[in-house]
């Protein structure tokens, strides 16, 4: 039976390996690619967050979706396929969160603005000149494509501590 295309994706989270490997190249916007894109925006939505990649719905694909608006702006939504960063400029460490990360929030150290090439689900490339929190977006959710996560950006230490408490979580249900 095929799923609808408004039921929200399962998110999942850190231990399964979609999340730390390398995602496929999209060579073709299709219409599994244009659904796949509506029920992640429906997912990230409804989490509620601002940006969502394939991997973090167990789809090994480069994709991503951005809102920082979390739904309220249509302007805002920001969907791209084979996104990478051209360039990167400055640098701003904050507060990020990531939910196949929860309950994890640390201080991140990303570039402040960033060049992001990609092609849109009409096949056009598109080049998005960010800044701050948008620029923050497009990093942390194309290191979600790259196989990495917020706590790869961390020391090993604190790295190491993160895991702990994440494993305990894991133990108590």
């Amino acid at each position: 039976m095929a799923e609808k295309e408004d039921t929200l994706l399962e998110i999942v989270t850190i231990g399964n390996s979609v999340l730390t490997r390398k995602s496929e190249i999209i060579t073709h916007i299709d219409q599994e690619v244009c659904k796949l894109a509506s029920r992640m925006v429906k997912t990230m939505h409804a989490a509620p967050g601002i940006g969502l990649a394939a991997p973090q719905v167990n789809r090994g694909i480069q994709l991503i979706t951005v809102d920082l608006s979390v739904g309220e702006n249509i302007q805002d939504l920001i969907i791209l396929a084979n996104p990478e960063i051209l360039n990167q400029e400055g640098e701003a460490i904050l507060e990020e969160g990531c939910l196949s990360v929860p309950g994890v929030n640390e201080k991140i150290t990303r570039p402040y603005r960033v060049t992001v090439r990609g092609i849109d689900l009409d096949g056009k490339e598109r080049i998005i000149e960010a800044q701050d929190l948008l620029a923050r977006v497009f990093c942390h959710e194309i290191d979600h494509i790259n196989g990495k996560l917020i706590i790869d950006r961390l020391s090993p230490l604190k790295k190491s501590l993160i895991r702990k408490k994440l494993q305990k979580q894991r133990e108590i249900g």
